[in-house]
């Protein structure tokens, strides 16, 4: 069994971050997040005691992202969007505007190296669009033999917002879709002790790797998923500062699942 790099190398600034930092440039006065007194890690915007930043690496995947954010979004420390592009190299990230489509966004939609996924619940289409529920390789081939790199295109914001990034915006409504099953989102919430079917953007986006044939990246997201929530509890003090243990943990779980994603990427 191969192991993984002994020192791994820190993940860059990644597209998130450069949003971030696009967003605060054009506010003009600070973001009044909740918690907005505790001192924060730049970059991962966790409570610098529990900042992540050192264990995050990226993984080997042939999956792609675009994040469509919503306005505020980037700005929020609780947004789990920012976790896709900590782990996934190729994730492009932009704001969404109603009337001023950013060009860059729509020259990556229709990249031909890509084929894009609007990854959204099947209920909220309103047109003919084709709705898939796994991507495989027959769905990313063309005509012509070429296969293509799957670009999942995820809508972040929260679940009001996202279904009006869809509706006001023609380009979404051009590409397929992946939906999933009713039956897939109970099994999911029940595993992550949900009370709503309404996930975090990170959370969908491990069940989208999983969809995309790449079950080991999807766990390995959802783990690092697991680690930020109860990074943030503890800097929000909805943990007791003492019991470090159970963050031990997560950050050892979120080891193993990177470890199990590396050696299925080498098979």
């Amino acid at each position: 069994m191969s192991e993984l790099p002994s020192k791994p190398t820190k993940a860059p600034i990644h597209a998130v971050h450069r949003l971030h930092e696009h967003r605060k440039s054009l506010s003009t006065k600070p973001f009044g997040a909740r918690g907005k007194k505790l001192v924060r890690c730049n970059l991962c915007l966790l409570g610098e005691l529990f900042c992540t930043c050192k264990h995050r690496q990226y993984l080997n995947t042939n999956t792609s992202f675009m994040l469509i954010m919503y306005n505020d979004e980037v700005l929020k420390p609780t947004n789990s969007g920012r976790l896709i592009a900590d782990l996934i190299p190729d994730t492009h990230a932009f704001l969404w505007t109603r009337t001023e489509t950013d060009t860059a966004m729509l020259a990556l939609l229709s990249n031909p190296t890509y084929q894009p996924f609007l990854v959204f619940p099947q209920q909220y289409i309103e047109n003919d669009q084709v709705v898939v529920e796994q991507i495989t390789a027959t769905s990313l081939t063309t005509e012509q033999g070429i296969t293509k790199i799957p670009l999942l295109v995820m809508l972040d914001g929260s679940w009001r917002e996202a279904i009006k990034m869809y509706r006001k915006s023609p380009y979404l409504q051009q590409m397929p879709v992946l939906s999933f099953a009713p039956e897939t989102l109970a099994t999911y919430a029940l595993r992550k002790g949900s009370h709503d079917f309404q996930l975090g953007t990170a959370e969908v986006a491990a069940m989208a790797l999983t969809a995309a044939q790449e079950p080991q990246n999807g766990l390995a997201l959802s783990t690092w998923f697991d680690l930020f929530v109860e990074s943030s509890l503890l800097g929000r003090n909805r943990r007791a500062k003492e019991t470090l243990t159970p963050i031990a943990e997560f950050i050892n779980a979120f080891k193993q699942a990177l470890k199990a994603s590396h050696e299925c990427a080498e098979k």
